[in-house]
């Protein structure tokens, strides 16, 4: 489904441990809006709902609803601090077209 990085899940870890979180997981979602149409959302969230698939990898647990499940299918997540930026990116093999900011995307 979604796959993490080395990297991405090192920096989950940390701002779950952070933040006294560990008991949560890493929500990921695909909501509209953004310069594409579609953009990305995370937020740590302790319960999935009962429509919500829950994945793991790299000892990270992602929570993703139904609908988002579409659109995310082989993403991959990862964090990149270099001198372009900090924070998380998407690969993603469903966008059709992404926008320069890298956070949106049209399906």
């Amino acid at each position: 489904m979604i796959h993490v990085t080395d990297k991405a899940a090192e920096q989950i870890k940390k701002i779950l441990e952070k933040e006294s979180l560990l008991d949560h997981g890493l929500r990921v979602a695909v909501v509209g809006g953004g310069c594409s149409g579609m953009s990305y959302k995370l937020k740590f969230e302790k319960d999935p709902s009962e429509d919500d698939k829950v994945y793991e990898d790299k000892g990270v647990r992602l929570i993703v609803d139904s609908k988002s499940t579409l659109f995310l299918n082989g993403t991959t997540l990862d964090f990149s601090d270099g001198l372009s930026g900090t924070g998380f990116t998407f690969s993603n093999p469903n966008a059709k077209s992404t926008c320069g900011c890298g956070t949106s995307f049209s399906g």
